[in-house]
């Protein structure tokens, strides 16, 4: 079992900044694909950024390519997810999830936290 805890969400404006963090504990993920996805009202889920927890490969959708960064520190086992810029569409259910397959699914969820983006 992997346990996953993000942090970090809450209100801003258009063109604000945002860090997410995913604190993640549990079973060893040294192998893992991790990553968040995000759900905005209305809408399915669907996949924002994904990173290699060992190498750091990189991976985004593009919609947020250029805007957002994803980042681990393994020594603290969290990762996090930079927002730049962001917009009123960024608004959303933010998770973080573990051993992602592809850009669809994963084996493990947080919670969730919302970030909300004001126009």
């Amino acid at each position: 079992q992997v346990q996953l805890v993000e942090s970090g969400g809450g209100l801003v404006q258009a063109g604000d900044s945002l860090r997410l963090s995913c604190a993640a504990s549990g079973r060893t993920f040294s192998s893992y694909v991790m990553g968040w996805f995000r759900q905005a009202p209305g809408k399915e889920r669907e996949f924002v950024a994904r990173i290699r927890w060992s190498g750091g490969n990189t991976y985004y959708a593009d919609s947020v390519k250029g805007r957002f960064t994803i980042s681990r520190d393994n020594a603290k086992n969290t990762m996090y997810l930079q927002m730049n810029s962001l917009k009123p569409e960024d608004t959303a259910v933010y998770y973080c999830a573990a051993n992602i397959r592809g850009t669809s699914g994963a084996d493990y969820w947080g919670q969730g936290t919302q970030v909300t983006v004001s126009s």
